[in-house]
């Protein structure tokens, strides 16, 4: 079985509020979990101490018999130093993708046969 530290939604439309739940991986989000281990609200500003609330003792226990934190809940333990998260790095992450440089080149490709036509008007013209 494998298990997950994550997030449960709660709250109402538009206003998230999420518990931080130890859960067998094949449950659903908001289905049932083991453990609630602490909370995250996000309308809260990133500086107040009431935007992560966190069981430390729980957690600790749950890392160790194996439990697998998400992304997300890895950021709130490294923040709170509970967790190491491992640094992820995508150097594609930033680059155009494969249709905007196939746009790109039929601009280009555009541009320089205006320019071979106006060179050509010109030099046709009678001075």
């Amino acid at each position: 079985m494998a298990v997950k530290i994550r997030l449960a939604r709660g709250g109402a439309k538009k206003r998230p509020y999420y518990y931080i739940v130890v859960a067998n991986a094949t449950d659903p989000r908001d289905g049932r979990f083991i453990e609630r281990v602490g909370t995250h609200n996000p309308l809260v500003p990133k500086d107040h101490e009431a935007r992560v609330k966190l069981n430390e003792e729980r957690i600790k226990y749950w890392l160790g018999v194996g439990a697998q934190p998400t992304d997300r809940v890895a950021r709130f333990l490294d923040a709170a130093g509970l967790y190491k998260r491992k640094e992820r790095n995508n150097p594609k992450k930033g680059l155009p993708g494969k249709k905007r440089l196939e746009r790109e080149k039929a601009e280009k490709d555009k541009a320089a046969e205006a320019a071979e036509a106006a060179k050509a008007a010109k030099e046709d013209a009678p001075a």
